[in-house]
């Protein structure tokens, strides 16, 4: 009986989970452990790519959406340095030997964000 109670509470736990509402800060960019997905944002699904090179790691994804550029450089400018990025200009930044660059296009009237993290070049 014990068994099929926490089994029963486990499942109405799980969907509860799964029922809440998604926020952008609870959103991470496949590929990448702590980069946040904007809200606004959706993930470009078949459109990433993860290589371990010797060097360091090369990571590549996109996300589409309906927002502003500037409003895409205002959220990561905040949010990247307290993930431990150092800003080297608004679309570029540095952590760890690695550098990540956002890159944008307009697409079907919408903005494609480009992430793209490669070893920094020394």
């Amino acid at each position: 009986m014990k068994y099929r109670t926490g089994f029963i509470s486990a499942v109405i736990f799980t969907f509860a989970l799964g029922a809440a509402p998604s926020r952008g800060a609870d959103v991470f960019v496949y590929g990448f452990e702590d980069l946040p997905l904007m809200a606004g944002l959706s993930q470009v699904v078949g459109n990433s790519i993860l290589f371990d090179t010797p060097q360091g790691r090369i990571v590549q994804a996109s996300a589409v959406g309906k927002v502003s550029q500037s409003a895409v450089l205002q959220f990561y400018s905040e949010t990247l340095p307290q993930l431990g990025w150092t800003i080297v200009d608004e679309t570029e930044f540095h952590r760890e030997g690695e550098t990540l660059r956002v890159e944008f296009t307009t697409q079907d009237q919408k903005l494609e964000v480009r992430f793209l993290v490669e070893p920094t070049a020394n």
